[in-house]
């Protein structure tokens, strides 16, 4: 059993809402999880500290346990100082699409 810590959606539609969740990788992203840790407001300011609130220790357990974390969730703890996320380097990203297709087509 793999397990995740991911971001669930809650909210209502074009208001979203997430909550900081652990589960088990096959279930659905809105579906079962194991426990809450916390909640994500991507409509309030990057500055309030409303937005993100995580209970830090619940996920150094869930850390220790061996849990994964997904992309959005590894940022919001390498901003905490929890644990370093990777810079990923992606240099195709910046060429425009048309550019790319003639590229592969050579």
């Amino acid at each position: 059993m793999s397990v995740v810590i991911r971001l669930a959606r809650a909210g209502t539609k074009k208001r979203p809402v997430y909550h900081v969740v652990v589960a088990d990788s096959r279930f659905p992203r809105d579906g079962r999880f194991i426990e809450r840790l916390g909640y994500f407001n991507p409509l309030l300011a990057k500055d309030n500290e409303l937005r993100l609130k995580l209970d830090l220790e619940k996920v150094k357990s869930w850390l220790a346990k061996g849990a994964q974390p997904s992309d959005r969730v590894s940022r919001f703890l390498d901003a905490a100082g929890i644990i370093k996320r990777e810079a990923r380097n992606n240099p195709e990203k910046a060429v425009p699409r048309k550019e790319r297709k003639a590229a592969e087509a050579k």
